[in-house]
Protein backbone atom coordinates (compact mmCIF):
# COMPACT_ATOMS: atom_id res chain seq x y z
CA UNK A 1 0.00 0.00 0.00
CA UNK A 2 1.95 3.06 -1.52
CA UNK A 3 -0.24 5.40 0.48
CA UNK A 4 0.83 4.04 3.87
CA UNK A 5 4.50 3.46 3.05
CA UNK A 6 4.23 7.73 2.61
CA UNK A 7 2.89 8.22 5.62
CA UNK A 8 4.61 5.82 7.89
CA UNK A 9 8.24 7.71 5.69
CA UNK A 10 6.62 11.24 7.00
CA UNK A 11 6.14 10.12 10.41
CA UNK A 12 9.22 8.23 11.14
CA UNK A 13 11.52 11.17 9.03
CA UNK A 14 12.81 13.59 11.99
CA UNK A 15 12.47 17.42 12.27
CA UNK A 16 15.25 19.01 10.99
CA UNK A 17 16.42 21.31 13.40
CA UNK A 18 18.73 23.51 11.55
CA UNK A 19 15.49 24.91 9.67
CA UNK A 20 14.70 25.88 13.61
CA UNK A 21 18.07 27.25 14.04
CA UNK A 22 18.12 29.60 10.82
CA UNK A 23 14.79 30.91 12.04
CA UNK A 24 16.27 31.63 15.37
CA UNK A 25 18.57 33.19 14.08
CA UNK A 26 16.39 35.53 12.21
CA UNK A 27 14.85 36.21 14.79
CA UNK A 28 18.19 37.02 16.65
CA UNK A 29 18.45 39.34 13.38
CA UNK A 30 15.43 41.06 13.82
CA UNK A 31 15.99 42.06 17.41
CA UNK A 32 19.34 43.68 16.65
CA UNK A 33 18.10 45.68 13.50
CA UNK A 34 15.13 46.95 15.35
CA UNK A 35 16.94 47.74 18.16
CA UNK A 36 19.53 49.29 16.79
CA UNK A 37 17.02 51.23 14.93
CA UNK A 38 15.09 52.23 17.36
CA UNK A 39 17.61 52.83 21.04
CA UNK A 40 20.62 54.40 19.26
CA UNK A 41 21.64 57.91 19.23
CA UNK A 42 21.57 59.49 16.41
CA UNK A 43 25.94 60.87 16.33
CA UNK A 44 26.05 56.71 16.45
CA UNK A 45 23.86 56.21 13.56
CA UNK A 46 26.30 58.00 11.01
CA UNK A 47 29.30 55.66 11.90
CA UNK A 48 30.19 52.80 9.32
CA UNK A 49 29.80 50.34 12.40
CA UNK A 50 26.53 51.04 12.33
CA UNK A 51 25.54 51.10 8.78
CA UNK A 52 27.42 47.10 9.36
CA UNK A 53 24.59 46.50 12.00
CA UNK A 54 21.92 47.51 9.86
CA UNK A 55 22.87 45.59 6.85
CA UNK A 56 23.54 42.65 9.04
CA UNK A 57 19.98 43.27 10.29
CA UNK A 58 18.63 43.66 7.07
CA UNK A 59 18.69 39.67 6.60
CA UNK A 60 16.04 38.84 9.15
CA UNK A 61 13.21 39.52 6.70
CA UNK A 62 14.17 37.63 3.34
CA UNK A 63 15.52 35.39 5.89
CA UNK A 64 11.77 34.80 7.44
CA UNK A 65 10.17 34.33 4.04
CA UNK A 66 12.83 32.26 2.51
CA UNK A 67 12.18 29.99 5.15
CA UNK A 68 8.29 30.18 5.09
CA UNK A 69 8.47 29.47 1.60
CA UNK A 70 10.83 26.58 2.37
CA UNK A 71 8.41 25.14 5.38
CA UNK A 72 5.26 25.41 4.04
CA UNK A 73 6.76 23.21 1.01
CA UNK A 74 7.96 20.57 3.58
CA UNK A 75 4.97 21.42 5.50
CA UNK A 76 2.41 20.18 2.15
CA UNK A 77 4.79 17.27 1.54
CA UNK A 78 4.31 15.64 4.76
CA UNK A 79 0.47 16.63 4.67
CA UNK A 80 0.21 14.68 1.54
CA UNK A 81 2.06 11.99 2.26
CA UNK A 82 0.64 11.27 5.55
CA UNK A 83 -3.02 11.59 4.15
CA UNK A 84 -3.15 10.75 0.62
CA UNK A 85 -4.43 13.77 -0.65
CA UNK A 86 -2.90 16.78 -2.63
CA UNK A 87 -5.86 19.14 -2.08
CA UNK A 88 -5.50 18.41 1.63
CA UNK A 89 -2.55 19.92 1.83
CA UNK A 90 -2.94 22.66 -0.30
CA UNK A 91 -5.95 23.71 2.16
CA UNK A 92 -3.92 23.71 4.86
CA UNK A 93 -1.28 25.60 2.88
CA UNK A 94 -3.79 28.31 2.12
CA UNK A 95 -5.57 28.38 5.80
CA UNK A 96 -2.19 29.32 7.68
CA UNK A 97 -1.55 32.12 4.90
CA UNK A 98 -5.13 33.54 6.02
CA UNK A 99 -4.48 33.23 9.38
CA UNK A 100 -0.95 35.22 8.87
CA UNK A 101 -2.65 37.71 6.69
CA UNK A 102 -5.14 38.27 9.92
CA UNK A 103 -2.82 38.64 12.47
CA UNK A 104 -1.17 41.12 10.69
CA UNK A 105 -4.19 43.35 11.19
CA UNK A 106 -4.72 42.19 14.59
CA UNK A 107 -0.88 43.29 15.23
CA UNK A 108 -1.93 46.60 14.11
CA UNK A 109 -4.80 46.98 16.20
CA UNK A 110 -2.73 45.95 19.27
CA UNK A 111 -0.31 48.68 18.35
CA UNK A 112 -3.08 50.89 18.70
CA UNK A 113 -4.48 49.98 21.97
CA UNK A 114 -0.59 49.38 23.33
CA UNK A 115 1.00 52.59 22.06
CA UNK A 116 -2.55 54.81 21.11
CA UNK A 117 -1.93 58.24 19.60
CA UNK A 118 -1.68 56.66 15.63
CA UNK A 119 -3.61 57.28 13.28
CA UNK A 120 -6.19 54.79 12.19
CA UNK A 121 -4.99 53.95 8.68
CA UNK A 122 -1.93 52.68 9.93
CA UNK A 123 -4.33 49.40 10.71
CA UNK A 124 -3.50 49.20 6.41
CA UNK A 125 0.21 49.70 6.83
CA UNK A 126 1.85 46.76 4.82
CA UNK A 127 4.40 45.07 7.20
CA UNK A 128 6.09 41.56 6.74
CA UNK A 129 3.05 39.59 7.55
CA UNK A 130 1.08 41.46 4.91
CA UNK A 131 3.08 40.16 2.43
CA UNK A 132 3.95 37.09 3.78
CA UNK A 133 0.33 35.45 3.88
CA UNK A 134 -0.83 36.24 0.55
CA UNK A 135 2.51 34.81 -0.39
CA UNK A 136 2.25 31.69 1.74
CA UNK A 137 -1.60 31.19 0.12
CA UNK A 138 -0.16 31.95 -3.61
CA UNK A 139 2.96 29.64 -3.05
CA UNK A 140 0.69 26.72 -2.03
CA UNK A 141 -1.35 26.88 -5.17
CA UNK A 142 1.68 26.39 -6.87
CA UNK A 143 2.72 23.91 -5.45
CA UNK A 144 -0.69 21.74 -5.63
CA UNK A 145 -0.82 22.99 -9.36
CA UNK A 146 3.13 21.31 -9.85
CA UNK A 147 2.45 17.53 -9.68
CA UNK A 148 6.36 17.09 -10.07
CA UNK A 149 10.07 18.10 -7.59
CA UNK A 150 10.79 19.44 -11.53
CA UNK A 151 7.65 21.19 -11.79
CA UNK A 152 7.93 22.56 -8.30
CA UNK A 153 11.20 23.87 -8.77
CA UNK A 154 11.21 24.92 -11.52
CA UNK A 155 7.34 26.95 -11.06
CA UNK A 156 9.32 28.57 -7.81
CA UNK A 157 12.32 29.91 -9.11
CA UNK A 158 11.01 31.20 -12.28
CA UNK A 159 8.47 33.20 -9.97
CA UNK A 160 11.29 34.37 -7.32
CA UNK A 161 13.25 35.43 -10.81
CA UNK A 162 10.08 36.92 -11.99
CA UNK A 163 9.16 39.15 -9.13
CA UNK A 164 12.70 40.59 -8.74
CA UNK A 165 13.33 41.60 -12.14
CA UNK A 166 9.91 43.04 -12.48
CA UNK A 167 10.43 44.59 -9.08
CA UNK A 168 11.76 48.18 -10.74
CA UNK A 169 9.06 48.32 -14.05
CA UNK A 170 6.32 48.19 -11.43
CA UNK A 171 7.70 50.74 -8.97
CA UNK A 172 7.70 53.04 -11.63
CA UNK A 173 4.58 51.86 -13.35
CA UNK A 174 1.84 54.94 -14.21
CA UNK A 175 -0.82 52.37 -13.77
CA UNK A 176 -0.42 51.69 -10.30
CA UNK A 177 -1.51 55.00 -9.41
CA UNK A 178 -5.21 54.43 -10.60
CA UNK A 179 -5.53 51.75 -8.04
CA UNK A 180 -7.40 51.82 -5.01
CA UNK A 181 -4.58 53.49 -2.36
CA UNK A 182 -4.68 50.47 -0.01
CA UNK A 183 -3.38 48.35 -2.99
CA UNK A 184 -1.04 50.74 -4.18
CA UNK A 185 0.88 50.11 -0.16
CA UNK A 186 1.34 46.29 -1.72
CA UNK A 187 3.29 47.21 -5.19
CA UNK A 188 5.42 50.38 -3.96
CA UNK A 189 6.59 52.35 -0.97
CA UNK A 190 4.29 54.64 0.58
CA UNK A 191 6.04 56.41 3.04
CA UNK A 192 5.01 55.20 6.72
CA UNK A 193 2.26 52.96 5.16
CA UNK A 194 4.88 50.65 3.36
CA UNK A 195 7.67 48.89 5.57
CA UNK A 196 7.36 45.84 2.82
CA UNK A 197 5.70 45.54 -0.57
CA UNK A 198 4.89 42.59 -2.54
CA UNK A 199 7.71 43.36 -4.92
CA UNK A 200 10.51 42.51 -4.10
CA UNK A 201 9.92 40.53 -0.79
CA UNK A 202 7.31 37.99 -2.02
CA UNK A 203 10.07 36.46 -4.10
CA UNK A 204 11.78 35.39 -0.82
CA UNK A 205 8.64 32.67 -0.25
CA UNK A 206 9.16 31.57 -3.99
CA UNK A 207 12.56 30.76 -3.82
CA UNK A 208 12.46 29.13 -0.30
CA UNK A 209 9.74 27.16 -2.03
CA UNK A 210 11.89 26.11 -4.41
CA UNK A 211 15.05 25.16 -2.24
CA UNK A 212 12.28 23.26 -0.04
CA UNK A 213 11.18 21.32 -2.76
CA UNK A 214 14.40 19.60 -3.77
CA UNK A 215 14.54 19.02 0.47
CA UNK A 216 11.51 17.23 0.47
CA UNK A 217 13.35 14.57 -2.26
CA UNK A 218 16.14 14.11 0.28
CA UNK A 219 14.60 11.02 2.09
CA UNK A 220 18.12 9.58 4.02
CA UNK A 221 21.01 11.96 5.83
CA UNK A 222 23.18 11.19 2.84
CA UNK A 223 21.30 12.15 0.40
CA UNK A 224 19.97 15.72 2.13
CA UNK A 225 23.95 15.88 3.07
CA UNK A 226 24.76 16.05 -0.81
CA UNK A 227 21.62 18.04 -1.83
CA UNK A 228 23.42 20.31 0.40
CA UNK A 229 26.87 20.81 -0.94
CA UNK A 230 25.08 21.34 -4.40
CA UNK A 231 22.99 23.87 -2.91
CA UNK A 232 25.96 25.51 -1.20
CA UNK A 233 27.75 25.59 -5.06
CA UNK A 234 24.71 27.37 -6.79
CA UNK A 235 24.30 29.90 -4.07
CA UNK A 236 27.77 30.98 -4.23
CA UNK A 237 26.95 31.14 -8.24
CA UNK A 238 24.26 33.46 -7.59
CA UNK A 239 26.14 36.03 -5.63
CA UNK A 240 28.66 35.40 -8.36
CA UNK A 241 26.26 36.46 -11.08
CA UNK A 242 24.28 38.90 -9.13
CA UNK A 243 27.82 40.84 -8.62
CA UNK A 244 28.64 40.45 -11.96
CA UNK A 245 25.19 41.78 -13.32
CA UNK A 246 25.55 44.57 -10.98
CA UNK A 247 28.83 46.10 -12.74
CA UNK A 248 27.16 45.84 -16.41
CA UNK A 249 24.71 48.83 -17.48
CA UNK A 250 21.54 48.80 -16.73
CA UNK A 251 18.66 47.01 -18.81
CA UNK A 252 15.57 49.18 -17.63
CA UNK A 253 14.68 52.38 -19.49
CA UNK A 254 15.20 55.59 -17.42
CA UNK A 255 12.04 56.09 -15.44
CA UNK A 256 12.20 52.13 -14.28
CA UNK A 257 16.65 52.66 -13.32
CA UNK A 258 15.25 55.91 -11.29
CA UNK A 259 12.60 54.54 -9.44
CA UNK A 260 15.19 51.61 -8.51
CA UNK A 261 17.52 51.04 -5.69
CA UNK A 262 20.58 48.62 -5.24
CA UNK A 263 19.54 47.99 -1.67
CA UNK A 264 16.24 47.79 -1.44
CA UNK A 265 15.01 47.19 -5.17
CA UNK A 266 17.24 45.82 -7.70
CA UNK A 267 17.13 42.48 -9.47
CA UNK A 268 21.02 42.73 -8.62
CA UNK A 269 20.53 42.50 -5.13
CA UNK A 270 17.65 40.26 -4.93
CA UNK A 271 19.75 37.91 -6.48
CA UNK A 272 22.89 38.20 -4.55
CA UNK A 273 20.49 38.24 -1.37
CA UNK A 274 18.98 35.05 -2.56
CA UNK A 275 22.45 33.33 -2.90
CA UNK A 276 23.42 34.57 0.73
CA UNK A 277 19.94 32.79 2.27
CA UNK A 278 20.78 29.28 0.20
CA UNK A 279 24.58 29.91 1.78
CA UNK A 280 23.65 30.67 4.74
CA UNK A 281 21.36 27.57 5.37
CA UNK A 282 24.20 25.31 4.23
CA UNK A 283 26.29 26.74 6.74
CA UNK A 284 23.63 25.80 9.42
CA UNK A 285 22.85 22.99 8.44
CA UNK A 286 26.88 21.63 8.54
CA UNK A 287 27.25 23.57 11.87
CA UNK A 288 23.76 21.56 13.11
CA UNK A 289 25.32 18.45 12.03
CA UNK A 290 29.16 19.06 13.58
CA UNK A 291 26.97 19.86 16.49
CA UNK A 292 25.18 16.42 16.87
CA UNK A 293 28.28 14.68 16.21
CA UNK A 294 29.58 16.02 19.49
CA UNK A 295 26.53 15.84 21.39
CA UNK A 296 25.73 19.47 21.46
CA UNK A 297 22.31 21.23 21.37
CA UNK A 298 21.35 24.77 20.87
CA UNK A 299 17.37 24.52 23.06
CA UNK A 300 17.14 28.37 23.21
CA UNK A 301 18.47 29.33 20.02
CA UNK A 302 15.70 26.23 18.70
CA UNK A 303 13.00 27.29 20.74
CA UNK A 304 12.98 30.82 19.29
CA UNK A 305 12.59 29.54 15.87
CA UNK A 306 10.21 27.49 16.86
CA UNK A 307 8.08 30.47 18.24
CA UNK A 308 9.46 33.21 15.67
CA UNK A 309 6.25 34.31 15.07
CA UNK A 310 5.33 34.97 18.80
CA UNK A 311 8.55 36.95 19.73
CA UNK A 312 7.72 38.60 16.72
CA UNK A 313 4.73 39.91 18.02
CA UNK A 314 5.29 40.75 21.84
CA UNK A 315 8.86 42.50 20.67
CA UNK A 316 7.98 45.24 18.15
CA UNK A 317 5.71 47.48 21.20
CA UNK A 318 8.31 46.71 23.36
CA UNK A 319 11.01 47.80 21.35
CA UNK A 320 9.38 50.95 19.83
CA UNK A 321 6.62 51.54 22.59
CA UNK A 322 6.25 53.32 25.47
CA UNK A 323 8.19 50.24 27.42
CA UNK A 324 11.69 51.64 26.63
CA UNK A 325 10.70 55.29 25.92
CA UNK A 326 13.89 56.23 28.92
CA UNK A 327 16.40 54.92 26.34
CA UNK A 328 14.98 55.77 22.83
CA UNK A 329 17.54 57.50 20.62
CA UNK A 330 19.98 57.38 23.45
CA UNK A 331 22.10 54.89 23.57
CA UNK A 332 25.69 54.72 21.94
CA UNK A 333 26.34 51.90 19.58
CA UNK A 334 28.17 49.48 22.04
CA UNK A 335 25.23 49.97 24.75
CA UNK A 336 22.37 49.21 22.28
CA UNK A 337 24.91 46.22 21.23
CA UNK A 338 24.29 45.54 24.80
CA UNK A 339 20.90 46.29 25.55
CA UNK A 340 20.16 44.21 22.31
CA UNK A 341 21.39 40.83 24.18
CA UNK A 342 19.71 41.64 27.29
CA UNK A 343 16.63 41.84 25.33
CA UNK A 344 17.33 38.80 23.56
CA UNK A 345 17.51 36.42 26.61
CA UNK A 346 14.10 38.39 28.13
CA UNK A 347 12.47 36.93 24.37
CA UNK A 348 13.54 33.78 25.20
CA UNK A 349 12.53 33.90 29.06
CA UNK A 350 9.06 34.81 27.35
CA UNK A 351 9.36 31.76 25.16
CA UNK A 352 9.77 30.06 27.95
CA UNK A 353 6.53 31.13 29.88
CA UNK A 354 4.43 30.88 26.74
CA UNK A 355 5.40 27.45 26.66
CA UNK A 356 4.38 27.00 30.24
CA UNK A 357 1.40 28.17 29.54
CA UNK A 358 0.74 26.00 26.29
CA UNK A 359 -1.11 28.39 24.64
CA UNK A 360 -1.61 27.74 20.84
CA UNK A 361 -2.91 30.48 19.09
CA UNK A 362 0.95 31.13 17.64
CA UNK A 363 2.49 27.96 17.60
CA UNK A 364 1.46 24.49 15.81
CA UNK A 365 4.40 22.58 17.27
CA UNK A 366 2.22 19.99 18.98
CA UNK A 367 -0.59 20.23 15.97
CA UNK A 368 1.54 19.64 13.40
CA UNK A 369 4.64 17.61 13.69
CA UNK A 370 7.78 18.24 11.41
CA UNK A 371 7.37 21.79 10.07
CA UNK A 372 5.82 25.20 11.08
CA UNK A 373 5.43 27.85 8.24
CA UNK A 374 6.31 30.87 10.38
Amino acid sequence: MPGKVDADRAAARPRRTYIDWARGIAVLLMIEAHTSDAWTRAAAKKTIAFRDAIILGGFAAPLFLFLAGLALVLSATQTAERTGRRAAAVDAIARRGLEIFILAFLFRAQALVVSPGGPILSLFRVDILNVMGPAIVLAGVVWGLAGTTTARVASFATLAAAIGMFTPLVRSAAWIGALPIWLQWYLRPAGEYTTFTMFPWAGFVFAGGAVGALLATARDPSAERRLHVILAASGAALITVGFMAAARPTIYHASAYHATSFWTSSPTWFAIRVGILVVALDAIYGLAELAERVNVTLRPLTLIGQHSLFVYWIHVELVYGYASRLWLGRLPLWGTALACAMFSVLMYGAVLLWRRADWRVFTREKRTPGYRLA
